[in-house]
Formats: C-alpha cells, structure tokens, sequence
C-alpha cells in the first residue's frame, strides 16, 4: 500500500511520521538579484522497498520551480534559474535559486515521493545590502577584518580592499541556512596610512555592491603612558614633600622665638 502524504504544519521546522522526517528552515531572509540556497534534508523509511526512482519537487502554489526530473521544463519565469544542489538518493533535497526577484517570496513546497513539506517561506527581499562588520588592529603591521553575511554558500561574495597587502578570505556556516565570508588584510603601515580610513567593497552575486571603513589610527606606546603616569605621580609626591618641609621650618623658627621671649 501507498503510505499517505504527510504535511509539515507551517510552524514546525520538521516533521516525523511512522516511516518519514523531513527538515527545512521556516523563513529565509534574501538580497534582491543574488541567489540562495534552502537546505532540506528527508530521511525515508528502512523496511519499505528502496525505490528504483527518486524524484523531488519544488512548488510555488501550483507551480513546478525545480525538480531533478530532466525532462520537465520549468515556466520562463524559472527557467535556467533554479537547480536541485543536493543529491536525492542521498536524502539531500537542497534548492538553489539565482537572481532572486521580490515575486519569488512567499511559501514554497517540496514533494518528495511521498512527503510533502509547504514550510519554507523565502522572506525579506531587500534591495540594499547591508554594510559589513570591520575590525582593525594597528601594531608593527595593521591587520583588518571585513565580514559580512548571506545565503548563497555555493557563489559567495568577493571582497576587495582600498590598499595594497595581503589578505585571505574564508567562509563560514553560521546555522542551517547562514553564511559568513570574512576577510583578513595585512600591511606594514606608512606614515601616509594614518588618520585615513581604509574601506572594503563587497560585491555579491548578481553585482550589488557594498561598502565599509575603518580609521587607521597610530596608537600610544604603553610605555611612554607609564613614564608619562609615575611622572604626574611623582610631580605630586614631590610638591607635596617640598609644602611639608617648608611648613616644618616654620614651626621651628616659631617655637625657637618663644624660647628666646622667655629668656
């Protein structure tokens, strides 16, 4: 016998049933014109009959926007923008979807054989990137950071610098659906490199761009406060010293005129 479909209700993330679990996120925040990627992951029942054939869908209402069928052609409002980027047999249903457009939010379906899921929503298509997170650390060399995040682990965006020196770029899964890309700059500071400020550009896929900046400052040697500190200290202890001395001898001469008086 068939097993019957089952429903993922919209406020769970994943569904277990006798035989099935499917799990994928709720919302999905996107950058208008890049791409994103919904993870989702199925497991299938053991004890059943493998299948010959698996087949999986992506749906928006009524409409087919992905599937790993290769004879089914999608509508021209999808086509030659979406992809199956998981492995089916695997139990990797994973959508990806390239430049994103503000009617392609709202809930979306995946069928998969016999389980279905109307869960994820993609949400937020913002049209402004944000601006990224930056860090410096002025030293012997200046080494700064630039971090920013997204959603499209598989076309990350690229990161340049205002100046000359080198720097590494990694990225990093932050949760189920977030990403991170981060990069690090190092240089040897010149004179010229002070008191101006040193930008990043971000560039995403779908070219929107973004920009961040940070003040390369020099900063005061520890040593020169310290000496700067015990000078102020001293200073202190040594007007200090010099009032009491002198309001030692007064008292003396005082009290050596009072001997001489009753003389």
């Amino acid at each position: 016998n068939r097993p019957q479909r089952t429903f993922i209700n919209r406020r769970s993330a994943q569904i277990a049933t006798e035989d099935w679990l499917i799990n994928v996120p709720s919302r999905i925040p996107v950058l208008e014109s890049s791409c994103v990627v919904i993870p989702c992951v199925y497991s299938c029942p053991k004890k059943r009959k493998t299948f010959n054939r698996f087949r999986a869908f992506w749906y928006r209402g009524h409409t087919i926007v992905a599937s790993n069928f290769p004879e089914l052609r999608l509508t021209r409002e999808f086509h030659h923008r979406t992809r199956m980027a998981g492995s089916i047999e695997s139990g990797n249903c994973t959508w990806q979807l390239y430049f994103v457009r503000k009617t392609d939010t709202g809930p979306k379906t995946c069928l998969n054989n016999y389980l279905t899921s109307d869960f994820v929503k993609i949400v937020d298509c913002t049209e402004v990137p944000k601006r990224p997170v930056m860090t410096i650390d002025v030293r012997n060399k200046v080494t700064a950071t630039c971090k920013v995040t997204h959603v499209c682990p598989t076309s990350p965006p690229h990161i340049s610098w205002s100046r000359a020196g080198t720097w590494t770029t990694m990225s990093k899964q932050e949760n189920k659906w977030l990403w991170s890309t981060t990069s690090t700059m190092t240089f040897i500071p010149r004179v010229a490199d002070f008191n101006k400020r040193l930008e990043c550009k971000v560039t995403f896929h779908g070219r929107k761009t973004t920009k961040g900046s940070v003040l390369v400052f020099k900063k005061r040697k520890q040593n020169i406060g310290n000496l700067n500190y015990f000078a102020i200290i001293f200073g202190v202890f040594h007007a200090l010293e010099s009032h009491i001395t002198k309001h030692a001898l007064v008292l003396q001469q005082q009290q050596q005129m009072k001997r001489d008086l009753q003389k």
